[in-house]
């Protein structure tokens, strides 16, 4: 029986087969957003003159996996990022302006802060997370290959979006936005390595057999930014401009 040597090129296919397989493992270092929606918003002229004054309070959020304190600080470096409006900060006045105010008033710091009224705002936004529909569709394939199984899955999910804009001297609702998205989750997993390996080798493997799984999933706070920042691009165009 003629039998079959594993050459340094085979060897090279291998490493580059199950390399493919892991790439989790790889680690990868921070960087700025450059998502699609984070650009346009970015890319938006800034406004010539004064802006109109905005504000937002506290988001809401249905769904448990969404913080309405992280959507409501999403939502204002969305709206600061589209140079349409001067974004009034009212969430932390406790922790930051009114701590300034008082120290200045009691002559800690320099300047006259404690002397000044805080601007008002012409607009207030309220959002909600609406919906998240983690399982809106679900698909697999499996198969096998010279004892190598190989199975992957993937999950399509939505969340929804609704902005309502307000008329902060009246409180009228005077316009709505809502977005949405769709939020997509795969993975795969390999099992019989060990055969696979010792069909193309020839060669036995002591030890167990081995396999590698890997997920992957859109994070449900990044398909929530998206959303935020296509409703505040949207917004913008309607009444960023005087």
């Amino acid at each position: 029986m003629k039998r079959q040597i594993c050459t340094p090129r085979k060897n090279l296919a291998i490493v580059a087969f199950l390399a493919l397989l892991i790439p989790g493992c790889l680690q990868s270092n921070p960087e700025v957003d450059h998502s699609y929606t984070s650009r346009r918003l970015e890319s938006m002229p800034a406004q010539a003159g004064p802006k109109k004054t905005v504000t937002i309070y506290q988001f809401e959020s249905s769904v448990p996996e969404i913080s309405a304190n992280a959507a409501t600080d999403m939502f204002t470096t969305a709206l600061i990022k589209s140079h349409s409006f001067l974004v009034l900060e009212r969430q932390r006045l406790e922790e930051s302006v009114y701590r300034e105010k008082q120290l200045n008033q009691q002559g800690m710091t320099t300047g006259d802060a404690a002397q000044h009224q805080l601007t008002g705002a012409e607009y207030i936004f309220v959002g909600t997370v609406s919906e998240a529909n983690a399982t809106a569709s679900r698909t697999g394939v499996a198969g096998s290959y010279r004892g190598l199984g190989v199975e992957t899955s993937g999950e399509k999910g939505e969340i929804g979006l609704d902005v309502r804009i307000l008329d902060a001297r009246t409180g009228a609702v005077i316009d709505a936005v809502n977005t949405r998205k769709k939020v997509s989750e795969g993975g795969v997993s390999v099992s019989g390595i060990g055969s696979f390996m010792r069909s193309v080798t020839g060669k036995k493997i002591k030890g167990a057999d081995a396999g590698v799984a890997h997920d992957q999933k859109e994070g449900i706070d990044k398909a929530l930014r998206a959303c935020i920042e296509e409703a505040i691009h949207e917004i913008a165009a309607r009444y960023g401009r005087l």
